[in-house]
């Protein structure tokens, strides 16, 4: 089995949808209180009479109201199932030239994983982007090598075409079934980003439909600003329609390392050597383990110990833990040389030697790992739950301090999800693009990926949220200069904070591009103002 990244349990929300043909009421009951939307008349008729190759729905739209977190819901008032790129721009050029007396909006929803209704439109338009996945996903095997993929397509199909020519992209996130635009859009990282940075770094170029409805092809050469805008804009400035994505030969198979630390500052130590290594792991990744019983007797089911009798009498019970994940590519023909590498590798490391497990799979195997977990969690019913996750990046020298305060105090167990921490290196990340990073070398991803276990426990949810806000105002009476991944405020004033120095460009570009403040609504940065007609 896979590591257990999404750990879930019953839903927690009811919703009860009344429908009239133009007229669209929702009522939602969500907790923490009751949000109600009655739709425009007029809109439903206005975009009904486009001519697109695809299809507008109004009836059904319950889907684009939820995603991944499972904790807000904002009913649209139509769903876009494009065809082509051509019915994404005539769909934002509509609402474009509606102008300000218009307060219809524009989201493009991928996979549906956002986290706070970030890919959501109250009262607008969502754009099912996966409905564009028929578009051709094509593959440059040539030098260098690159795939050309559409923005709707998922990140696990693009690796299954690639490797049909022996060839894969550099950078990934932990999970595979989200869509090209949706995380280009954020960053994208998982454990090979301390070597090749976020998937945002790996890319050539951009098709992008702008907040005017202009369909603009972009990159460091050719609409410059909008392609670095774009990438990690949370969606701001444009629909990502299609991206050319760097590639690298692909590996046949993995050698997948976990081995476990009780002490932070080897662990950490460990990590920054590793990452800073010529010679190294394709893949690194930590874990916080908080209290967990029986935790290498889980392992057992997909990794061999090294040593199985010292194993049997490891006892994690009670204990505070932090656990390495590495990985070695290699190709079969290689296996002897890849063994020797890794020996000599492990033998720089300070972890407790009674806890080194190993595993050999396939690189595609390894990729889709967390897969493997969400179809159990779906076969039981415990994966469309409230996911209040927070995602942070630390600074280098304020980790311990972070660590000391959070992990025993603020959280005492792990049981209700994985806490993932492990270092970056900012030099592989492009600062003209518009994500947010602390301003230190060397910073550090620690994220929090709770569920609420509500059938056990109904105050689960809220209080993961009190936790996460413990954090965060940690963090701000100590001074920590973090940045949140994947963020999510309320209030411009905040999102200035988060962008800093860098927010006038961000909103001078954002008037460019989008300047009615169309698109992503739900990311809560810029609001439309409607003025009466």
């Amino acid at each position: 089995a896979a590591p257990p990244f999404l750990l879930t349990l019953l839903p927690y929300i009811t919703m009860h949808c009344l429908l009239r043909q133009h007229s669209v009421v929702f009522l939602v009951l969500v907790l923490g209180g009751i949000a109600m939307h009655v739709s425009d008349p007029d809109v439903p008729s206005s975009l009904d009479a486009l001519r697109l190759e695809g299809n507008l729905s109004f009836h059904d739209v319950s889907l684009a109201a939820k995603d991944f977190g499972n904790r807000f819901r904002f009913p649209p008032t139509a769903i876009l199932h494009p065809v082509s790129v051509s019915d994404i721009a005539a769909i934002i050029k509509h609402v474009f030239q509606m102008g300000p007396s218009s307060k219809l909006t524009v989201a493009a929803r991928g996979h549906g994983h956002s986290l706070q209704g970030q890919a959501q439109a109250d009262g607008g338009v969502v754009i099912h982007m996966e409905s564009l996945r028929g578009g051709g996903t094509r593959v440059h095997a040539g030098e260098p090598p690159y795939v050309d993929a559409a923005g709707g397509e998922l990140w696990i199909d693009v690796l299954l075409e690639c490797l049909k020519h022996g060839l894969a992209p550099k950078s990934w996130t932990d999970y595979l079934h989200l869509t090209i635009g949706g995380t280009l859009s954020n960053a994208g990282i998982s454990g090979q980003a301390f070597r090749h940075g976020p998937q945002i770094s790996n890319v050539h170029q951009l098709e992008i439909v702008t907040g005017k409805g202009e369909l603009l092809t972009c990159s460091t050469e050719e609409n410059a600003a909008l392609f670095h805008a774009a990438l990690g804009g949370l969606g701001q400035f444009g629909v990502i329609t299609r991206a050319r994505i760097a590639l690298e030969p692909a590996p046949e198979m993995v050698k997948w390392i976990r081995v476990l630390y009780s002490d932070f500052s080897s662990f950490t130590e460990d990590q920054e050597m590793l990452i800073s290594a010529r010679e190294t792991f394709d893949y690194i990744e930590g874990f916080v383990i908080i209290n967990r019983t029986g935790l290498l007797n889980n392992w057992r089911s997909s990794f061999n110990p090294q040593d199985p009798v010292q194993a049997s009498r490891f006892d994690s019970d009670g204990r505070i833990l932090f656990c390495l994940e590495m990985t070695k590519n290699f190709n079969r023909h290689e296996a002897d040389v890849m063994h020797q590498r890794v020996e000599a590798l492990l033998s720089r490391l300070r972890h407790i030697p009674s806890t080194l497990f190993q595993s050999e799979v396939t690189y595609l195997e390894f990729l889709d790992r967390v897969h493997v977990s969400e179809l159990k969690l779906r076969s039981k019913g415990l994966w469309e739950v409230p996911h209040p996750w927070l995602n942070l990046l630390i600074p280098r020298t304020r980790i311990k301090d972070f660590a000391e305060e959070v992990f025993g105090k603020i959280l005492t167990d792990s049981n209700n999800g994985p806490i993932l921490l492990y270092p970056l290196h900012k030099s592989k990340w492009d600062s003209r693009t518009s994500a947010v990073i602390p301003d230190e070398e060397v910073f550090y991803l620690v994220a929090f990926l709770s569920s609420a276990p509500s059938s056990s426990d109904h105050d689960t949810l809220e209080r993961a949220l009190r936790q996460n806000d413990k954090i965060l105002d940690f963090c701000k009476k100590a001074g920590i200069q973090m940045k949140q991944y994947l963020p999510h405020y309320t209030t411009q004033e905040e999102w200035k904070a988060h962008f800093g120095d860098r927010w006038e460009l961000f909103a001078h570009r954002k008037g460019i591009y989008d300047p009615l403040s169309i698109l992503a609504p739900g990311q809560r940065i810029f609001r439309k103002v409607v003025r009466s007609s």
